[in-house]
This record gives structure tokens, C-alpha cells and sequence, in this order.
């Protein structure tokens, strides 16, 4: 799978960098599942802090938290940027994350200002430093492939997501009394959901598509163009959020017209893939890019005119599946590969075949789970609000069912370097 990257033992940060962060994704997933089961359709409410605290638990707590386990595996693989200290790096950024986010969602049901000015100094802690990193190592490299540029422009567009999230969290605690709240929001969510979440997933499925589906590469003025014109667009956005809020909503709909695109271009490429049989996981990035495309139709729609509510909830419910999809694609991709990886490597003659680690009947009835996921969540939000607690269950479900994944395959990796014989090749445990 990623042979043709020439990734070595000496490139690949230990297994734990990565899933330590798969794992606390995972977890978050079950509390964002158990919270929408708790609040049901108040939990939808983006004016409500129920809203706010499920918006965060699933973007700062899921995404951000796989975002930066597969940016500490993907920078080696696709970059060819490295670190000699991955695992205190992780550690120095994953702990004041989650307490970043634990205090921040404290702050939301609270409403204390102490509480938003702690979580502001942790997820600053937490994620400027590895971020300035990762972004400065891409920097300085001689020469980029689209994913790698891609990368860059999508920690660029984190680096100002946190500096108007602080922005926002003072505001909100009574800290600070400038800036317009509604147009820094806007902003916000531009900057969160299209320039670093969606960006980022654009960038990797440049060369992930290719390499992993044997399908046809992307245009390539497209792939060398398309981050710099989702970022440069944003970046006027929160100009604009600032000086001329008027010209949000024509910003907004650009970036979602370039997306929309990305998503349609992922899906006839996935379409003239090479391989045949389709497993889950390309099941995972159709539904994910299918979803990509309606959320964005609807982002362009609600920037023309007022959507109901209902048609509201099916934008949170599309991007989100959008999002959880490639998450879990990805997953089961990433975490069956490095099991396997580090364990050959390290020369072990019973290190597992990757559907060992994983089974491919696990990821397939994983995605029937999804799916039925959203379903019910568009059956709650066109006509059934009650269904929304079902939801709930099920995301919890499918959040759980991918943190005992994670889980199996790290207890299967230490038990075998614990009890398996292996030819000495001068590697550590």
C-alpha cells in the first residue's frame, strides 16, 4: 500500500504516535453519540450551547483529533518530512488538547469567562506548537507533490482557525469586546469545516485515490491550484468577516463550488479505479463524497436564500457523514497497514497479515452500520425529530465499534512483540 513511498522504519513515527490519536477520536466519537442521544434535536441548534458542544465534540474532538494521527503517519508517506521526537511531540500536543476541549465544552454549558480563557491557553498549547511544526518542515521543502502543498495550505488555515477560535471563546467569556460575533462565527466555520477539515481531506485524496485504488491521478493544474484558491478565498473571507461582512456568503459559495467539484472529480475517479472488487473502504469515500457534494449544494443554497430547519439539519447531517466516512476510511486502511508494518519490520515471523488485524467483514459491517446512521438522521431531520435520539445510539454504536478496532489491533501488536520470535535485525521494540 504505500511501498511506492519508500517509507522506512527510520521515517515512520512509532505505532503509538498514531494510534493514540485514532483512539481519542474514536472515544470522542462515543461522547458525541451519547451527547446527541442525551439532547436529541437541541443538540442540532447551532444558537444553543447543547449545538455548539456537539459541533465541537465531533470537529475538535473526532476530526482534529484523526487529523493529526494521520498528518504525524501521512507527512513521512506523502511529504517525506520526519521527526526525531514524534512521541513526546504527540504527548505535548494530544494531553492540553483534551483539555483544551473538555474545558471549552465546560465553558459552552457554563458560560464562565475563567472557564473560556483556560480552554483558550490549552488548545493554544496544544495545537500551535505542533502545527507550526509540521507547517514549517513542509516549508522547507525543496519541492512539493499536490498532496504535500495541499497539507501545508490546510495547517496554514488551522493556525488562523485556532486565532479566531480564541478570538471567538474571549469574546464569548466577556474577555474581549471587539469584533463582530456573528461574522467572526461565519468565519470560524468557513476557516474549520472547508479550509481545514475538507482541505485536508482534498489534499490526501490526491495521492491516497491514486495509490491506494489504482485510480486515474487528478488533473494536475487542478490538484497544483485548488488549495491555494480554497485558502486564498477563506483568508478574504475572514478579511471580510472583519470589514465588509456582506461579501461572506459569495466567499462561502466559491470554496463550496471548488469542494463541490473535488467531490464530483473523487467520484468518477473512484469509478475508473483499476481493482475491481470495491471493499468497504471505497464504499466509505463514495458515501463520503456523495455526502460532500449535498452539503455543499446546500451551502450554496443557504447562501441564496433561508433554509428551514430541517433542510439546515441535513447540511450538519451530509458534512458530517462526509467527515466520519473518510475517517473511517482511512482508519482501516491506516491501522491494519501499521500493525503489520512495525511488526515486520521489527523482524517478528507471526506478525498478522493486515486482515488479521482488522477483518474485512468488520470495516463492511461497520459501513452497513453507517449507513442506517444516516438514514435515521435524515428521516429525523426531514419529518421524525424524536429520531434524532436514535441517532444518537447508532453514532455511539459505530464510534465504539471503531474504538474496539483500534483497540484489538493495539493489544494484537503488543502481544506479539511480547510473545512472538523474530530474526534480529538490529531494530528496537
Amino acid at each position: 500500500m504505500f511501498q511506492n513511498s519508500g517509507l522506512s522504519m527510520d521515517q515512520a513515527p512509532p505505532i503509538s504516535v498514531v494510534l493514540r490519536f485514532f483512539l481519542a477520536g474514536a472515544l470522542f466519537g462515543v461522547a458525541a453519540g451519547g451527547w446527541l442521544l442525551y439532547r436529541g434535536p437541541e443538540a442540532l441548534d447551532p444558537s444553543a450551547s447543547a449545538g455548539l458542544i456537539l459541533t465541537h465534540l465531533l470537529t475538535l474532538g473526532v476530526m482534529l483529533s484523526f487529523m493529526l494521527g494521520a498528518l504525524f503517519q501521512m507527512l513521512p508517506v506523502l511529504a517525506g518530512v520526519s521527526f526525531a521526537d514524534p512521541v513526546r511531540m504527540a504527548i505535548r500536543s494530544q494531553w492540553p488538547l483534551i483539555a483544551g476541549i473538555l474545558l471549552l465544552l465546560s465553558a459552552f454549558s457554563s458560560g464562565d469567562g475563567a472557564l473560556y480563557l483556560l480552554a483558550c491557553l490549552f488548545l493554544a498549547v496544544g495545537l500551535l506548537p505542533v502545527a507550526w511544526r509540521m507547517l514549517s518542515r513542509l516549508y522547507r521543502l525543496e519541492s512539493h507533490s499536490p498532496s504535500s502543498r495541499g497539507m501545508g495550505f490546510a495547517l496554514y488555515n488551522l493556525l488562523l482557525l485556532v486565532g479566531v477560535g480564541i478570538w471567538l471563546a474571549l469574546l464569548m467569556g466577556g474577555w474581549s469586546l471587539r469584533g463582530d460575533l456573528l461574522a467572526l462565527r461565519q468565519a470560524h466555520l468557513g476557516l474549520g469545516l472547508l479550509g481545514w477539515i475538507a482541505l485536508l481531506i482534498a489534499s490526501v485524496s490526491f495521492q491516497v485515490i491514486e495509490m491506494f485504488y489504482v485510480a486515474p491521478p487528478y488533473p494536475r493544474l487542478y490538484a497544483r491550484w485548488m488549495p491555494f484558491a480554497v485558502t486564498g478565498l477563506l483568508t478574504l473571507e475572514f478579511v471580510a468577516a472583519l470589514n465588509a461582512p456582506a461579501l461572506l456568503p459569495w466567499l462561502e459559495s466559491l470554496v463550496a463550488l471548488i469542494l463541490l467539484a473535488h467531490a464530483l472529480l473523487t467520484l468518477r475517479r473512484l469509478s475508473q479505479r483499476q481493482r475491481p472488487l470495491a471493499d468497504a473502504t471505497v464504499w466509505f469515500w463514495r458515501v463520503g463524497m456523495s455526502s460532500l457534494a449535498l452539503a455543499m449544494l446546500l451551502v450554496v443554497a443557504g447562501n441564496v436564500t433561508t433554509l428551514s430547519s430541517s433542510v439546515q439539519q441535513l447540511l450538519y447531517t451530509f458534512y458530517v457523514t462526509f467527515a466520519l466516512s473518510v475517517v473511517f476510511a482511512m482508519s482501516y486502511k491506516i491501522v491494519p497497514f501499521l500493525t503489520w508494518f512495525h511488526l515486520n519490520a521489527q523482524g517478528y515471523f507471526s506478525a498478522p497479515m493486515m486482515h488479521e488485524v482488522i477483518h474485512p467483514r468488520t470495516a463492511m459491517r461497520h459501513l452497513y452500520l453507517h449507513l442506517t446512521t444516516l438514514f435515521v438522521a435524515i428521516v429525523a431531520a426531514l419529518s421524525t425529530p424524536a429520531l434524532w435520539h436514535l441517532a444518537g445510539v447508532l453514532l455511539t454504536f459505530e464510534s465504539a465499534w471503531l474504538a474496539v478496532a483500534i483497540y484489538r489491533a493495539w493489544h494484537l501488536y503488543l502481544h506479539v512483540q511480547e510473545t512472538g520470535e523474530r530474526f534480529d535485525l538490529g531494530f528496537g521494540a
